[in-house]
């Protein structure tokens, strides 16, 4: 189905989460009817109801649709006609307004330079050259012309003077002419009347109107008569023009011979005319040159009309040709308040079919129609699927009791498997400890690594049952990873030695000694990849790294590897993390607060690589690289399914980068809290002083590195720092050594890898012969050697005093032993795996405690007994819970108590629960006076440490450990330091205790 959607893009998306939301609407609707409705025949025949009723519904809703959409349609073409119709309505009414202002600014310059000078300033020539060069003022008018007004006693002087009589217009009103047939000189002589208005002064494009009366004419008489009443533009009613026989209109404005106040009454004006200037419009001429200057003239049909007489208004400029209905008005102010004026708009073309209303609404009707189908579809075929949803419930049902039993099963064969292992584990661990020869040691050992196999096997299976159900969770506590990554170092040291592949651990200085974390599953990450390395590699080296992810952006590529073969490029593993591809932003903007650690880990070896074609499923749960690897090296393919869990949760990512004989890269980065701060915590106040109490027998030594490969060299000055020992580094002892250790400050060892001292052993000796000569001090030669046959040979030679061997891979607790067998320093106890350390803290805290241990196992009993005991406890051991119970009331001798939680007749929980309710009366009763704090040792608050030693190591009994009141969790077999980690929250160390 996604590939089908991606496929049809995002509108089959939608469509693909519609029809899933139409067919569970349809089942939740079919499920209320079918539970309501009843027989089989009744919900058919609501179902056919409802499948009518619907299809009704939206074949009016597609009517309605349409309906709206036409008329939505039909009012934007009404307000598209209607902002076209007042632009050019607008347009005229501006270019008039222009043309009407410069006509009367001419009536002015004529007042002033035709009848305010004697003899005048213009006459016809003057007149027509000036309103020829000013014609583009007045964009509208096809002409301009004066008529001065002469009275009827001087029309015979008048007429000599200007040559020629004066003429009538009204016989051309009546019988108009054409622009060929006009002649001036056939109009008839002006009738006789108290005053005319002959034209003197006329524009060349109208100069045939000069000599004639416009008083004769009966629209420019009324024109003339209101112009010098009102003292304004006035506007005849649209006629034909004289020769162009075309329609147009005249604006006259009375030219006064004195300036007049604007309140001057009728006869005082008409007293003061001189004259009429007058502004000739050809209106059709004029309208369609202005609707030719926009570019959609084409669109509409425009009519100018002269509404002055509102029932029979004259045409000015349009015709009838096409109409469709639609047409809009708009209001024409030519400054005239008597005369009337509007343009009528429409569209010249018939208006287009609504394509989106029908579109539209058949889509709908279409979708509709196919809905009902679906409806249709669904419940015909509803019963079948209300059956297959009942028995999809009863299987869901099963396979959660499925997997409820799955985790009982996995939870009970765990502790049934654990419990004995524990005793297995801890009797050999018990019989190591006694005198046995190098034979019986090797089988015990054999064993007890067997059994340890073992328990990881079930510790795996678990993990992966717990991530399958995400009920796997992590702890938050303070850890020292250095001491974690030396503990890895020591698990795999053997198997290193006798591959005699060298590894080794680097942890940049940037990284805090403390973080807080789950140190537990970093351990188990770390753990397999490095036994993944170790598995596949049979020669060159294993390298672990450590490094702030602030730190590897600007780390350059090794120029060579830890055991000088070719190795992959490490940043290959990590191309891929987010971390890294993040644009504009730091990988430290991965944290969100000062206090979080980004930490990036790599595992680098020189093993025989993964095939291209298998590196993406090596983190798939039970996969294997492929059947020969199964055979070959073992395992169940789920170590690196279980890790990658693991970094997820730690909000980190996991990569590799592999090329077949080359080796393999593994790389995850993982989050965590800064300890440094938080040093009051036992756990890390512990960590170290131990680590000081080591470091400090050697602090301001100095010593001599000779390494000719730089990135060993880098390793093994790391770890020799760790113990506060200054290092010099040379690639070979005929280096100037004088030059880099002053005579002040003499060295106390010499680091030599195996390789320079078996090269050249007489050189070497030689060498170091002239040091000590030239320092005069005992220098100790230490030799670092991978390999299990260096020691048993010695690196013995004649003549030469055998040197202190150093095994790698190196830790610092391995390394300070050596240290002080060589140097003859501290103590000289069994530095074996560095498990001393442990084994003193523990022989601290819980020497001469009293400790109870409830367990039904006699077997678990003895071992739990045995370990206390061998750290110097007084172990007192019970088998029921009721014994608990009895032993641990109020006042007693006990300091701790480990207890089973699966015990018969009352297991831990219950048995914890009771003790905690018999503290907390006590402590209750003590506090408030009714009981004698004397009479229960002098202790005011009674709460025992309990910790609860079981098989079960899900969260689930951890959780129900903790709401009991138990105070720890110990999970079978136990080890030294698990112990340690628990008891250490409870008891300080006899030294302590001492201050």
């Amino acid at each position: 189905m996604t590939t089908k959607a991606g496929l049809l893009g995002d509108g089959g998306q939608i469509w693909m989460k519609l029809w899933d939301q139409i067919s569970d609407c349809g089942c939740k609707i079919h499920h209320h009817y079918s539970h309501y409705i009843g027989s089989r025949k009744v919900r058919k025949n609501w179902s056919r109801k409802v499948l009518i009723a619907w299809i009704v519904f939206w074949i009016i809703a597609a009517l309605w649709v349409f309906w709206y959409m036409s008329s939505q349609a039909v009012e934007k073409r009404k307000e598209t006609l209607a902002s076209m119709c007042d632009e050019r309505a607008r347009m005229l009414q501006d270019q008039f307004n222009v043309s009407m202002n410069h006509i009367q600014a001419m009536s002015v310059m004529i007042s002033i330079f035709h009848h305010g000078k004697n003899p005048s300033a213009i006459d016809q020539r003057t007149f027509a050259r000036y309103t020829e060069k000013t014609s583009f003022e007045r964009p509208l008018t096809s002409g301009v012309a004066y008529a001065v007004r002469v009275l009827h006693t001087e029309r015979e002087q008048f007429e000599i003077q200007q040559g020629w009589t004066i003429k009538r217009m009204d016989n051309v009103e009546q019988t108009p002419v054409h622009d060929d047939e006009y002649d001036p000189a056939d109009l008839e002589t002006s009738p006789v009347q108290e005053e005319y208005a002959p034209v003197i002064f006329a524009q060349d494009t109208v100069a045939h109107i000069i000599s004639v009366d416009v008083l004769s004419g009966k629209e420019d008489r009324e024109n003339v008569l209101r112009a010098r009443e009102s003292g304004k533009g006035v506007l005849t009613a649209p006629f034909r023009l004289l020769k162009t026989n075309r329609l147009g209109v005249i604006l006259t404005f009375a030219v006064y011979k004195r300036d007049l106040s604007p309140n001057a009454p009728p006869a005082e004006r008409i007293q003061a005319t001189a004259g009429y200037l007058g502004g000739i419009f050809d209106i059709e001429s004029l309208v369609e040159k202005l609707l030719q200057q926009l570019a959609s003239k084409q669109a509409i049909l425009v009519n100018v009309y002269d509404t002055t007489n509102i029932s029979h208004p004259i045409s000015m400029y349009g015709s009838n040709d096409s109409f469709d209905g639609l047409h809009h008005v708009s209001p024409l102010n030519f400054g005239d308040p008597f005369r009337k004026h509007e343009m009528h708009c429409r569209f010249k073309q018939k208006p287009p079919w609504p394509w989106i209303a029908i579109t539209t609404s058949v889509g709908i009707l279409i979708i509709s129609l196919l809905v009902g189908q679906i409806f249709h579809a669904t419940v015909n075929r509803i019963a079948k699927v209300e059956d297959d949803y009942h028995e999809m419930m009863e299987l869901k049902k099963r396979a959660e009791a499925a997997d409820v039993a799955k985790s009982r099963f996995l939870a009970t064969v765990s502790h049934e498997i654990r419990t004995p292992m524990n005793g297995v584990l801890g009797m050999l661990q018990m019989l190591m400890d006694t005198d046995l020869d190098e034979t019986q040691q090797d089988y015990v050992r054999t064993a007890r690594e067997s059994g340890k196999a073992l328990v990881s096997l079930i510790n795996e299976v678990l993990d992966q049952a717990k991530i399958e159900s995400g009920k796997l969770e992590l702890e938050a506590v303070s850890f020292d990873l250095r001491a974690i990554l030396d503990d890895v170092l020591s698990l795999f040291s053997g198997k290193s030695q006798d591959k005699k592949v060298e590894l080794a651990v680097y942890v940049s200085s940037k990284v805090p000694a403390t973080l807080v974390g789950d140190p537990g599953r970093f351990r188990q990450i770390v753990t397999n990849l490095v036994g993944n390395s170790i598995k596949f590699t049979d020669k060159g080296h294993i390298f672990v790294t450590v490094h702030l992810v602030e730190e590897v952006v600007e780390l350059e590529d090794p120029t060579s590897s830890l055991s000088g073969l070719p190795v992959v490029d490490r940043r290959r593993s990590w191309a891929g993390f987010r971390t890294f591809n993040q644009e504009a932003s730091t990988p430290s903007s991965v944290s969100s607060s000062a206090d979080q650690i980004n930490i990036i880990v790599s595992v680098e070896d020189t093993g025989q690589g993964i095939p291209l074609e298998a590196q993406s499923r090596v983190f798939n749960p039970f996969m294997q690289v492929g059947p020969s690897i199964t055979r070959t090296h073992g395992g169940t393919g789920i170590g690196l399914s279980i890790s990658k869990c693991l970094v997820h949760l730690m909000k980190g990512e996991i990569g590799v980068a592999s090329l077949p004989q080359i080796g393999s890269t593994f790389s995850f980065t993982a989050v965590f809290t800064n300890g440094c701060s938080n040093f009051n915590d036992q756990i890390s106040q512990q960590v170290n002083d131990q680590s000081n109490s080591v470091s400090s027998e050697f602090q301001g030594m100095r010593a001599l590195l000779v390494d000719p490969r730089p990135a060993r060299a880098k390793v093994s000055k790391y770890h020799i720092q760790r113990l506060g020992i200054h290092v010099e580094v040379v690639p070979d002892l005929s280096f100037g050594v004088s030059s880099l250790v002053p005579r002040n400050a003499p060295i106390n060892m010499v680091f030599i890898e195996e390789e320079i001292w078996e090269k050249d052993l007489g050189m070497s000796v030689l060498l170091l012969n002239n040091l000590r000569t030239d320092y005069r001090v005992s220098i100790k030669t230490l030799l670092l050697s991978n390999s299990t046959s260096a020691v048993r040979s010695g690196f013995s030679a004649p003549d030469v005093p055998t040197p202190f061997v150093v095994m790698k891979p190196l830790r610092a607790s391995m390394l300070a032993a050596s240290l002080q067998r060589a140097m003859g320093v501290g103590s000289r106890g069994n530095y074996r795996n560095g498990e001393i350390h442990t084994s003193l803290s523990l022989s601290n805290l819980i020497h001469g405690r009293k400790i109870l241990v409830v367990d039904d196992n006699p077997v678990n009993l003895r071992v739990a007994a045995g370990a206390l005991k061998k750290y110097g406890a007084d172990v007192v051991h019970a088998d029921r819970g009721k014994d608990a119970i009895s032993l641990l009331t109020p006042p007693h001798p006990f300091d701790a108590c480990f207890m089973d939680i699966q015990m018969p007749e009352m297991d831990g929980f219950e048995a914890t629960r009771r003790i905690r309710d018999i503290e907390a009366s006590i402590n209750n009763g003590i506090q408030g006076g009714e009981l004698s704090a004397e009479t229960y040792g002098n202790v005011s608050n009674w709460h025992v440490p309990i910790l609860a030693m079981t098989a079960d190591v899900i969260q689930a009994t951890n959780e129900e450990c903790s709401k009991c009141g138990m105070d720890g969790y110990v999970s079978k077999p136990f080890e030294a330091e698990q112990l340690y980690r628990e008891v250490s929250r409870f008891f300080q160390t006899v030294s302590d205790e001492n201050q």
